[in-house]
């Protein structure tokens, strides 16, 4: 590998922002000048990696890319623990059974993003519980504990914040040294030289990379990637509903490409360089062209097409796509299976109808959808041509649904002008 490449990588991942801490950087590119191998570990703190775990596995992706080779840890021992880092209090514990069924997710999701079948840089499937479960807690105590510094480890930021905002246990106390020991068996195992993190990691980082030192008299490497904020300072990856999670039974594909198309403006030139794969060239045109032309959202999709393809593949991206456009009658509203319907009419305005019961008229679920303030005004929507029923118009004020037109006997789509949407669901 060229040294060039590999000067290559560091300059992208600065012009993108995403390099909030290295060891001695010159040193790193030196050792980069051939291929490395580097893990990020993810713990299993719930049953699916979310857009914040995202950021630091696309970088994962961009060192196999640049010819490097990744390990992708998934914490079956530290999840069963706790990091303390980024919390002010003490987490809950969850039950092994949990713990493992949430790796086993985690893991899976990795296999999306990372390309295990390369012959030279396929990325290796780690899980820490396979070297911490085998060692005693006298073993662990001598072997690994005797090489950490109590007055150290209370200088760590995730420590001292929580010394002061109450105290901590001695089990997420002890968490910095089972990431530390996790660093030295894959650098034992793998050559492993390099190990990315979200800023919030550095000093259990750099215990690995003091542990190494001290036990194998080795020297490695540490890169952490900045946490991602909007532009007016809040939390990316956050909405009123909760997490953007990677797991599509938590955010379906309809709901994960419509969060990155509604993405504000002054965020996009941030997330282009964060999150897409494309070259230099190709986001600077994006940006110019949301900069001159914002209201075409031409690099929003661009970005939604690419992530989600990136995550749930290319059917589920064309079906959410389909949606979107479905839903203001661009499109055929019945093709879309019931999962996307599900999803894509789940934050409207709602009528719910008994199967029994008798249908209203159009006029009657408008009105009661709230999407207008009167019967009156729902008649003359229709009297001026702005009344749709699954996207075909409606002609007469005392037109009354059927059940057959009902899709997948459950939902009708009402919509006022082009942008005013309800459901009617029946249950």
């Amino acid at each position: 590998m060229s040294s060039s490449k590999n000067q290559s990588l560091i300059a992208d991942l600065q012009w993108r922002g995403l390099i909030a801490q290295t060891t001695d950087i010159k040193a790193l590119e030196q050792a980069m000048g051939k291929p490395i191998t580097l893990y990020l570990g993810v713990d299993p703190t719930a049953p699916s990696m979310h857009l914040g775990n995202l950021v630091v596995c696309l970088v994962l992706r961009r060192f196999q890319l640049a010819g490097h080779k990744p390990i992708g840890l998934v914490g079956g021992a530290t999840g069963l623990v706790g990091d303390p880092s980024g919390r002010n209090e003490e987490r809950s514990l969850n039950d092994e059974a949990i713990v493992f069924d949430w790796v086993s997710r985690i893991r899976k999701q990795l296999e999306s993003i990372l390309d295990f079948e390369d012959k030279s840089t396929g990325a290796v499937l780690a899980n820490n519980l396979d070297w911490t479960k085998p060692v005693s807690a006298l073993e662990f105590l001598r072997d690994i504990g005797k090489h950490f510094s109590v007055n150290q480890m209370l200088s760590r930021d995730s420590v001292a914040s929580r010394l002061e905002s109450g105290g901590i246990s001695y089990t997420e106390f002890s968490y910095q040294v089972l990431q530390a020991f996790d660093y030295l068996e894959l650098f034992r195992r793998n050559n492993c030289t390099l190990q990315i993190g979200g800023s919030d990691q550095w000093g259990n980082i750099v215990a690995g990379l003091d542990l190494i030192r001290r036990v194998e008299g080795g020297s490695a490497h540490a890169l952490t990637v900045p946490l991602l904020t909007k532009s007016d300072g809040s939390k990316f990856g956050k909405t009123a509903t909760g997490a953007i999670w990677l797991d599509p039974a938590m955010t379906s594909p309809y709901e994960f490409f419509q969060f990155w198309l509604n993405c504000d403006d002054a965020d996009m030139p941030k997330l282009l360089k964060v999150f897409s794969m494309k070259k230099v060239n190709e986001i600077e045109d994006l940006i110019e062209m949301t900069r001159k032309d914002p209201g075409a959202r031409v690099a929003h999709r661009e970005l939604a097409r690419e992530m989600t393809i990136m995550i749930h593949g290319q059917k589920a991206c064309d079906m959410a796509e389909a949606a979107g456009k479905a839903l203001f009658g661009q499109g055929e509203i019945s093709e879309l299976d019931l999962a996307t319907l599900d999803s894509a009419l789940s934050q409207l305005p709602r009528v719910e109808i008994g199967k029994n019961e008798p249908i209203p008229s159009w006029v009657d679920l408008l009105a009661g959808s709230g999407v207008v303030d009167s019967k009156s005004a729902a008649r003359r929507i229709v009297k001026e041509g702005g009344g749709y029923l699954n996207n075909v118009k409606v002609v007469a004020e005392d037109f009354t649904p059927e059940k057959s037109d009902f899709l997948h006997g459950k939902y009708l789509l009402l919509r006022k002008g082009k942008r005013d949407l309800a459901a009617v669901v029946l249950i």
